[in-house]
């Protein structure tokens, strides 16, 4: 009797809650390694399975909607190691035998299309990156096959598609994604479909934390930390997080979880690389210096490429310093879902400020921005932190 092959989800899936969202084949369908055979919904992404090798479905353990977890079994796939199952797929495949569907699979891997159409462009032998997709965040449908095939229904109403710009006469050159800017792209665009985004706008008089940081940037020094200013911005987040617990949140559908720790995730650029987000867990507890020591060393791991997945995971609250590469402000979107706001701090530059007595000085000013998931806080709470994170900042004392 032929060995079941165990279909298992994931181990490095994204995201922390995970469903059974589709099964792409039935019991007894034939499907080919490397193609989608089940998606699952997680809570930054849907995530495709792929066949762990050629053959039929035999059985499903998981039925749609129920919870996975990392390594959970799924079902069971009889591998396509007799006549019975070439013949099955014979008449799936058509004029293409398996090993060669398994390639063309593996080609289009990293595009959005759906098995069926894979197969069907395997069949066709189409250079999907010809096709323009129609369907959901660019997906390349039946019918965007069909068409390119001319063999679009003439009845009906017409697919909607993107505006077409001819760009053949301008020079170009073309760059291919790399997986993390393919993961950037994932979760920005699940970050604003999810949740509407709202940015409240601050500014900050950084003379006290200035002063500070010249009179004990050389002992941090000596004690191997680099006192930055994003130190004091985590700092002052752990007092303003303390003024708005809300803030500290994750939303769900019947409840508000409020997380007590403070694990402040800090964006950090990678150049054209894309970005990453370390995190300094438990934030609340620890000092200045520890801050500053545990920034160092995470932003030294992950310039040098040797950042690890637990040194980014339980991220609670997000920092985007993005006024280290000149930016004056912005409104960042929420890079880690499904966190309910985001910081972001702009350049420090030397601007006019007007006293109440309508004197006026000039100060070393920043510009302080939180976006907010508008799901889980209003105005109130988004304006009412921003208070706090400034006030310990224009009064830091040791």
């Amino acid at each position: 009797m032929t060995e079941l092959i165990d279909i298992v989800v994931p181990i490095d899936q994204e995201g922390t809650e995970s469903v059974i969202a589709t099964w792409l084949k039935n019991p007894g369908e034939f499907i080919a390694e490397h193609e989608p055979l089940v998606e699952i919904s997680t809570d930054k992404a849907v995530v495709e399975v792929p066949a762990p090798a050629s053959g039929v479905l035999h059985s499903i353990l998981k039925q749609k909607n129920e919870p996975v977890e990392p390594g959970m079994l799924l079902g069971k796939l009889e591998p396509a190691d007799g006549a019975k199952n070439i013949e099955s797929a014979s008449s799936q495949t058509a004029t293409i035998n398996v090993s060669e569907t398994t390639n063309i699979l593996k080609q289009y891997s990293g595009l959005r299309i759906s098995p069926a159409v894979k197969r069907l462009a395997a069949i066709h032998k189409v250079d999907l990156s010809k096709v323009s997709g129609t369907g959901h965040a660019g997906r390349i449908t039946k019918r965007d096959l069909d068409a390119f095939l001319g063999k679009a229904p003439t009845t009906g109403q017409p697919a909607l598609r993107a505006p077409k710009f001819d760009t053949s006469n301008i020079p170009s050159r073309k760059v291919p994604h790399d997986h993390m800017r393919k993961k950037i792209a994932e979760r920005m665009a699940y970050s604003v479909q999810v949740a509407p985004h709202v940015t409240a706008l601050f500014q900050c008089d950084l003379s006290a934390v200035i002063e500070h940081r010249k009179a004990n940037k050389a002992a941090f020094s000596d004690k191997g930390a680099n006192l930055t200013f994003t130190a004091y911005f985590v700092e002052a987040c752990t007092h303003a997080l303390q003024t708005v617990p809300e803030i500290n949140s994750r939303f769900h559908e019947t409840e508000l979880e409020i997380f007590t720790d403070y694990n402040i995730g800090v964006g950090t650029a990678l150049g054209d690389k894309g970005l990453v987000v370390p995190v300094i867990q438990q934030a609340q507890t620890k000092s200045l210096l520890e801050i500053a020591s545990d920034l160092t060393a995470l932003t030294e791991k992950a310039r040098s490429g040797s950042i690890e997945a637990a040194d980014m995971a339980n991220g609670t609250f997000t920092i985007s310093n993005h006024g280290v590469s000149g930016s004056l402000m912005a409104s960042p979107i929420i890079i880690n879902q499904p966190q309910s706001a985001i910081l972001g701090i702009g350049k420090l530059e030397k601007r006019p400020v007007v006293l109440e007595n309508d004197e006026i000085i000039v100060k070393p000013m920043i510009y302080v921005t939180l976006t907010i998931d508008h799901r889980v806080l209003d105005a109130h709470q988004t304006n009412t932190f921003l208070q706090a994170f400034v006030e310990y900042l224009e009064g830091y004392k040791e």
